[in-house]
């Protein structure tokens, strides 16, 4: 951990074009007072104890889908619009030009005024590590105020993130260092992983996907949100509004309310490709009020032949987020 260390010092150190403040000490820096919601609502995460937008900036393929002069655009305008809580991950993007690195050029200059998440795929100590510094230079910062394991995708593999060379140990290194506020996980495939990993771990988050199946309706809304949301955990709800690829006529502002509207769901993770999605999000987030009961059976039965679909990348064994960008 030496070397990481000397590395990160000596990165901040040359790193001139960061503007003073930027940089703060880790145990000193973005304090929820610095955040500005504007009016949007917003809601605690969990035991964390901060105070985020209910709607969360998806900052990976439908992000880095438009050029990097409108993806600033939509970084600022967020921004300045309440939307402070920014998610990205090591994998999105390409070699061409990763979010991180796309984020990084907006962030250095705001970085107290936002709540910044990322992600690590690896599962090996080492390569976790790599990773992480990785993610640190591309940013532009000295500390992820939220990281996650990324991609959970069985029992098995959860059972393993405290062996000892791991990924979760060298987490808690990094957070005992305050170069990582909190800690969580995020998941696309198996409910029964997703609710393990809340329950043998001490995570501050779970970032799940919503409606979702593998080889019939997997059980997310009923044993993972609850069973986390009861313990304590920010429960983050993602692919909410991905079911208009596979069924029409779907209303995204509709799917976007069931989100929020869900009981156990902390706030939703929507990924931003426009302005003009950016601001009709911004109003839905402004006016919502919880769906009624009615509506939201109205609303899963329109979603049954989502439940049963498998054509979509993120059903498929062996995905992992970041691999499809089309």
């Amino acid at each position: 951990m030496k070397n990481n260390e000397i590395t990160r010092r000596k990165f901040i150190k040359t790193t001139g074009a960061i503007t003073a403040g930027a940089f703060l000490a880790p145990a000193a820096a973005c304090t929820t007072s610095a955040y500005d919601a504007k009016n949007v609502p917003t809601v605690i995460l969990g035991k964390t104890g901060v105070r985020i937008p209910r709607l969360i900036m998806g900052l990976g393929s439908r992000f880095m889908a438009v050029d990097e002069e409108k993806g600033h655009e939509i970084l600022e305008t967020g921004l300045n619009n309440g939307l402070y809580y920014w998610d990205t991950a090591a994998s999105y993007g390409s070699q061409q030009e990763w979010s991180e690195e796309r984020i990084g050029k907006v962030l250095k200059d705001v970085r107290d005024r936002v709540f910044l998440s990322s992600k690590v795929g690896e599962r090996n100590a080492d390569e976790a590590k790599r990773t992480l510094e990785t993610s640190l230079k591309r940013l532009q910062t000295d500390y992820i105020d939220l990281y996650q394991i990324h991609s959970v995708t069985n029992e098995e593999e959860v059972r393993q993130f405290d062996d000892k060379n791991g990924v979760l140990p060298v987490l808690k290194k990094y957070q005992e260092e305050g170069v990582i506020k909190h800690i969580g996980f995020t998941g696309h495939t198996s409910a029964s992983a997703m609710k393990l990993a809340a329950e043998i771990y001490d995570f501050d988050t779970m970032l799940i996907a919503l409606n979702h199946q593998e080889s019939g309706k997997q059980t997310f809304e009923e044993e993972p949100l609850p069973f986390a949301y009861k313990k304590g955990m920010g429960v983050l709800a993602m692919k909410v509004i991905r079911p208009r690829e596979t069924v029409n006529g779907l209303n995204p502002e509709d799917l976007v309310r069931y989100a929020l509207s869900l009981e156990n769901v902390t706030a939703a993770v929507i990924g931003i490709d426009s302005l003009d999605v950016l601001k009709k999000n911004l109003a839905t987030l402004q006016s919502f009020e919880p769906l009624s009961k009615e509506r939201m059976n109205e609303l899963r039965a329109d979603l049954d032949p989502f439940y049963r679909s498998n054509k979509l990348p993120w059903m498929q064994a062996g995905y992992r987020d970041g691999m499809h960008w089309a």
